[in-house]
């Protein structure tokens, strides 16, 4: 399993068994898509402690804010768009990380930016 993998599965995970909190290993990767994840809500925060990044996972209503959590682009099979094909997700609700020539961007940076990219996962 790649790296991003588990950086998704942990968070979910430790959503659905209620913790507060989850260490996750360093990546820049990892940090950039924190804090999308921090912009868009759906975090409270995380911070480095011991070469480990930890990650506060954010409740609304004892509901974890991060209802459906999915990979989209694979090792072994990449998902490519374009900005006329990137389409809103759950009508806007939802978000999808895309790994632009900028960087990781949500979906709607990434329109106002005019730039698609790889898509690397959807969150609700």
């Amino acid at each position: 399993m790649d790296t991003f993998s588990n950086v998704l599965s942990s968070i979910k995970n430790a959503q659905t068994s209620f913790k507060m909190t989850v260490y996750l290993k360093y990546s820049r990767l990892c940090w950039n898509f924190l804090k999308i994840l921090l912009i868009e809500g759906y975090i409270n925060g995380f911070m480095i402690e011991n070469q480990k990044i930890k990650v506060y996972l954010r409740y609304k209503n004892n509901k974890p804010s991060i209802q459906n959590l999915k990979r989209i682009s694979k090792p072994g099979k990449r998902i490519f768009s374009s900005l006329e094909n990137l389409r809103k997700f759950k009508k806007g609700l939802g978000t999808l990380i895309l790994s632009t020539p900028q960087g990781l961007l949500c979906d709607r940076d990434a329109r106002s930016l005019k730039v698609g990219g790889e898509i690397l996962c959807r969150i609700f």
